[in-house]
């Protein structure tokens, strides 16, 4: 039976699933580009190419080794084209295979946003989550955190404990070993020098500077632990904090701040 394209009633318009679009694709294009501005032929894998979407010219391949009606439905076994009509490139079509989920943009826009209103958040929170800028919460069990909230406390402060723990070593490794530098280059300047010990006094202007770029070196890695720990327990606090208050649609701008909760609870 011939279906009268011009006589219906009504029209349907709908989002075909992933299934369908590769039972209509003819490859997978892989690059981004379009043509080679050298050649001015389409790249291979990209958005023009010819194994994918058919010959830019009619009857003949990509390479050249096929021309001419004659060789019409082959299929070049050096650059994969069928030769056919250049017209068949308004007709073929391909797919790409996405690196993560996307929202069609008629279920995002509109007035109301049709995803926004099912899952119930405003659509500036919605564009956040699509457009990876915010994490959102999908799942929480508030009945096991309140179970475990004593013990969740004193894990807490035992993470803590450890993090200002391994400070106080890492500023006690620091300090022992500027002091074990310039031990070092007064031994090795009494053993190089062939007076007595006043050339290697505490007030020895020979010393004086190099001491004090041990000391400055050894200041400022004291700063930069110090500065690293105050981040790392302003996160481990927050993070605590935060997931004391969590709660399902919540969401998480900070990356870091999403990750410490990964990993701790």
């Amino acid at each position: 039976k011939v279906i009268d394209v011009d006589n219906f009633n009504a029209i349907r318009i709908g989002i075909a699933s992933p299934e369908q679009i590769r039972s209509w694709s003819n490859g997978e294009v892989k690059k981004p580009e379009t043509i080679n501005y050298r050649t001015l032929k389409p790249e291979k894998d990209g958005l023009f190419c010819e194994k994918i979407f058919g010959p830019t010219k009619d009857w003949e391949c990509y390479c050249g080794k096929y021309k001419r009606v004659r060789f019409k439905g082959i299929i070049c076994e050096r650059c994969g084209v069928e030769v056919t009509r250049s017209r068949v490139r308004r007709e073929k079509m391909g797919h790409i295979e996405l690196a993560a989920p996307v929202a069609h943009i008629w279920f995002v826009k509109g007035v109301p946003s049709r995803m926004g209103y099912l899952l119930d958040i405003s659509p500036k929170d919605l564009e956040k989550v699509l457009y990876f800028a915010a994490y959102i919460i999908t799942e929480l069990d508030g009945e096991k955190r309140a179970q475990d909230a004593l013990k969740l406390e004193r894990e807490h402060q035992e993470y803590l404990a450890n993090i200002q723990r391994a400070h106080e070593d890492r500023i006690r490794e620091i300090i022992e070993e500027r002091d074990r530098r310039i031990e070092a280059l007064k031994e090795e300047r009494v053993s190089g020098s062939d007076g007595g010990e006043d050339e290697v006094s505490p007030g020895n202007s020979s010393l004086e500077p190099e001491i004090a770029q041990i000391m400055k070196e050894a200041e400022k890695e004291i700063a930069e632990e110090k500065e690293y720990v105050e981040e790392l327990l302003y996160y481990a606090r927050h993070a605590y904090d935060t997931f004391q208050r969590l709660k399902v649609k919540d969401l998480i701008s900070d990356e870091r701040l999403f990750k410490e909760m990964k990993e701790r609870f």
